[in-house]
């Protein structure tokens, strides 16, 4: 049976889903970069003779607009990440970095390089890595390697300005430098990573130094003419600027073992002229038939993650299979945890973890202790699209562990007893209806503490099954009581 809401809850509900409309950034690859055309894909390139790194160095860019922004850093959930600063060229950047594990031992670390062209860095770590459009990178940390998000010059109220792939190099090898530094990184098993503009920015990095033991880059354009030229900083009036951030120029300026990967339906012209240009055997392409430049990505970071954590020799020793990429595109998505924070609410007398991206807010009424939980962000994931309610009522109210019980019973809830930190409890599960008939799977926990009562009331679309029943458990694990 469904019990109906009550129209204070219907109107938090309401306010709830209202809540901030801003999504995790979404890149998405212009329509000149996914159709490609024939002219400089058709025909082989002429590499460069002279090191990426010695042109690189020599040239000085002309930049024909400064663009740069001051976009605040949200801060980074503690324990897992820290925010820092590293030395580059221009001044002092900043990045996301993960927290030392305190084991004392040294661990391998990836710079990933999302994409688009904001050199900044925000929580898109932390947001829901959706199966078929995953930009977080969270693969790597999810399985244990650490990771650094470094943002660039002209970012985030950085020093300097955007350069369009040109300065942003000499940052990614400054960041290089920065993770070498870290007492609890391997200096040795430092690999670079990104994805579009990423991907591109990574390949470049990689043409430039030998320093990263693996390279991995989604979604390349071989020219710089093949992204989107709206965003283009320097003087298009210049040739020599367009090959300095073009990879089909230096591919024989690769050292270390780089892989390329791309669906067919995404840049996978760039890459397939990448592929009849190069005559380097450290540069290894892969299109993944019926992908397209994003569905790759939670799949195949997934398996380069792994490919990282195995990778503990002296030297490099990575190979990575067309067949073992095209079977892992048949995996099944996953439905990984969000990162938790801990906090204290003094009205409730309770500790719990909830996902680091969700708001509290009090909605109490007539004195009642009453809060909600919500992702600060709306997007069509359990993470998002989860409402948990907290409320303590007090022995003024009535309410006992058997009344409340004998209630959910009426309404047709799942009822067995449960502890919660040790005090009895009852946990009870059902669907509630709103007024225009939007059902919602309901996850409801009663616990008796004194001669109060406190009550989460977890809800989610019908839609998503027992998908968040997960996260619910582990939200409710979380609780201890202080008083």
């Amino acid at each position: 049976m469904k019990r109906k809401f009550s129209k204070i809850v219907l109107t938090v509900i309401i306010t709830t889903v209202m809540c901030l409309s801003t999504a995790c950034s979404v890149v998405k690859i212009t329509e000149n970069v996914m159709n490609s055309s024939k002219k400089g894909t058709d025909e082989k390139e002429a590499v460069e003779t002279q090191s990426f790194a010695d042109a690189h160095d020599a040239f000085t860019t002309t930049l024909a607009r400064e663009d740069n922004d001051d976009d605040d850093i949200p801060a980074p959930p503690e324990g897992v990440f820290d925010l820092v600063h590293y030395s580059s060229k221009v001044g002092d950047l900043a990045a996301y970095v993960s927290s030392d594990p305190g084991d004392g031992q040294k661990h391998p670390m990836i710079i990933w390089v999302v994409g688009g062209w904001g050199n900044g860095i925000d929580d898109f770590p932390w947001c829901y890595p959706e199966w078929d459009n995953d930009q977080t990178g969270s693969a790597f940390w999810q399985a244990g390697v650490l990771t650094m998000y470094p943002s660039f010059r002209g970012g985030n109220g950085n020093p300097g300005n955007y350069e369009t792939l040109f300065g942003e190099v000499d940052d990614i090898v400054s960041a290089y430098e920065y993770a070498a530094s870290l007492p609890y990184v391997d200096s040795n098993r430092i690999y670079l990573g990104g994805h579009s503009t990423g991907g591109t920015r990574a390949l470049l990095a990689s043409e430039y130094t030998d320093k990263f033991r693996a390279v991995f880059a989604f979604g390349v354009v071989d020219k710089i003419e093949y992204h989107n030229n709206s965003q283009f900083t320097f003087d298009t009036n210049n040739k020599e600027e367009y090959k300095m951030r073009s990879p089909i120029y230096w591919l024989d300026s690769v050292k270390s073992p780089t892989f390329l990967i791309e669906g067919s339906d995404g840049n996978s012209a760039n890459l397939k002229n990448i592929q009849k240009t190069s005559t380097n055997e450290n540069i290894h392409c892969y299109v993944i038939d019926g992908a397209d430049h994003f569905s790759v990505l939670a799949p195949l970071t997934r398996v380069v993650a792994q490919k990282i954590i195995q990778d503990t020799g002296t030297e490099p020793n990575i190979s990575i299979t067309q067949e073992e990429l095209d079977t892992a595109m048949d995996s099944e998505p996953e439905i990984p945890m969000p990162v938790m924070e801990q906090h204290t609410i003094e009205e409730l007398g309770m500790n719990i973890s909830y996902p680091y991206l969700w708001n509290l807010e009090d909605v109490s009424e007539e004195g009642n202790p009453s809060y909600m939980l919500y992702s600060r962000y709306e997007d069509n994931n359990i993470w998002d699209m989860s409402i948990l309610r907290l409320n303590l009522f007090t022995p003024e109210s009535g309410l006992d562990l058997q009344i409340v019980k004998e209630t959910l019973e009426s309404d047709g809830y799942d009822i067995r007893d449960t502890t919660i930190n040790e005090l009895p409890g009852v946990r009870a599960v059902g669907q509630m209806i709103n007024n225009d008939g939007t059902v919602f799977n309901n996850d409801f926990v009663v616990v008796q503490k004194e001669d109060a009562i406190v009550t989460f009331d977890f809800l989610i679309y019908e839609d998503f099954g027992e998908d968040a029943n997960p996260l619910f458990d582990a939200i409710i694990d979380s609780v201890s009581f202080t008083q």
